[in-house]
């Protein structure tokens, strides 16, 4: 390296006017300033010296914990979602069937309990799928916990299931005593069938009763219930939604039922039917729009909002709209009520679809976990020291 080349690190020499000051040295304004700015900040981060303990390292920027996210996302796949929806349509439509019996409503009583049994099989067959063998769902009734949601959702699917089954039974009695069973058995084998049917008919109308009344009773429950098993979770975006994700799924429940129903029930016979489904297109409008509202404040929000749960919650919400106007317009139109009870039923599954996904994006990437437990624990420190020193 040159001379010239070395002299360009040098830095320049002050050469302004000095302050004479007692003792005989020389300083400059300049000097005497940066020396007291030394004394004013701190040694190692260069932060102004103040009241208290100030923090020596930088802030630092949370990514990963060791190249990982901080949650691990639960491995389902479809069969869940579906599960969740199938079980919301069965609830409503065991709901409607009890009260189609106590109206006298026979079309409307014979669709949703055939409606009923085929979504609660479709949805323990969806549920044991996910599991990959059917021991596991025998495994979880072993106990009988009322602390866990996991372990009173499996009693509250398998006694509305039973309820469901009971009820069906009742109803394929009543297909056959309708039926000319001569023409389709002949002659002999309708016979002993018709004496089979004798004997059933003092037993089967008390167990009609109650199994209506068990699917009364059982209908809420299990439309709820699974709302509190993804709440019971570390997976950010269901653990924030835990008050109100109880009220989506129930009125999401109603408007899917109601819908379906709609759709396979004459004009004349699906009036309790559209009462149901324009009850849920109000109460799943309010309920999503706040929980988006709670989301929003807590700081987990995006993952419900981007990608494709984002997509799919969109286009549940315009579904929502446009089944509530056919579930109005059902009244005198046929078409009105099929096309409103598929778009109802499809804004349904796509709610449930879009939570599931949205919670397991949000498990995804650390953010969604560390940032409101962070804005938390800034609250609490805001509000002062609780408890003794060591905790505080």
């Amino acid at each position: 390296m040159s001379t010239s080349e070395f002299d360009s690190y040098v830095p320049p020499e002050f050469t302004g006017p000095r302050k004479k000051r007692r003792g005989g040295r020389d300083l400059s304004r300049d000097g005497a300033g940066e020396r007291a700015a030394a004394r004013r900040t701190d040694w190692l981060t260069g932060r102004g010296r103040g009241r208290g303990e100030q923090p020596v390292v930088p802030e630092p920027e949370f990514t990963s914990y060791y190249g990982h996210g901080v949650v691990k996302p639960v491995p389902w796949k479809h069969e869940i979602p579906a599960y969740l929806f199938l079980g919301g349509v069965a609830a409503g439509s065991g709901l409607l069937a009890a009260g189609a019996l106590a109206t006298g409503n026979d079309p409307l009583r014979r669709s949703a309990r055939f409606t009923a049994m085929v979504g609660a099989g479709l949805s323990g067959v969806a549920l044991i799928a996910d599991l990959g063998r059917p021991e596991r769902f025998l495994n979880m009734m072993r106990t009988f916990k009322v602390t866990s949601p996991m372990s009173m959702g499996t009693w509250i699917f398998s006694g509305f299931s039973a309820f469901a089954g009971l009820s069906t039974a009742c109803e394929l009695v009543r297909v056959l005593e309708e039926r000319d069973l001569s023409a389709l058995l002949g002659a002999p084998a309708a016979a002993e069938l018709e004496a089979v049917l004798d004997d059933l008919r003092p037993v089967l109308r008390p167990v009609d009763a109650v199994a209506a009344a068990g699917l009364a009773v059982s209908a809420a429950p299990l439309a709820a219930y699974t709302a509190v098993l993804l709440s019971d979770t570390a997976t950010p975006l269901w653990f924030e939604s835990r008050r109100h994700l109880p009220f989506v799924f129930v009125s999401s429940a109603a408007l899917a039922s109601g819908g379906v129903q709609m759709a396979l029930v004459p004009v004349g016979a699906a009036a309790p039917a559209r009462r149901l489904a324009l009850l849920g297109v109000v109460g799943d409008l309010v309920a999503v729009h706040r929980l988006e509202e709670h989301l929003e404040a807590e700081g987990v929000l995006g993952p419900l909002h981007s990608g494709n749960p984002g997509r799919m919650m969109r286009a549940a919400k315009a579904l929502v709209v446009a089944g509530g106007v056919g579930a109005l317009l059902a009244r005198r139109s046929r078409t009105a009520g099929v096309l409103g009870g598929v778009a109802l039923a499809a804004a349904s599954a796509l709610t449930r679809f879009a939570v599931v996904e949205g919670g397991q994006e949000s498990a995804r990437d650390p953010r969604w976990t560390v940032e409101p437990q962070r804005r938390r624990l800034e609250e609490r420190r805001a509000g002062g020291p609780v408890g003794d020193s060591i905790t505080t």
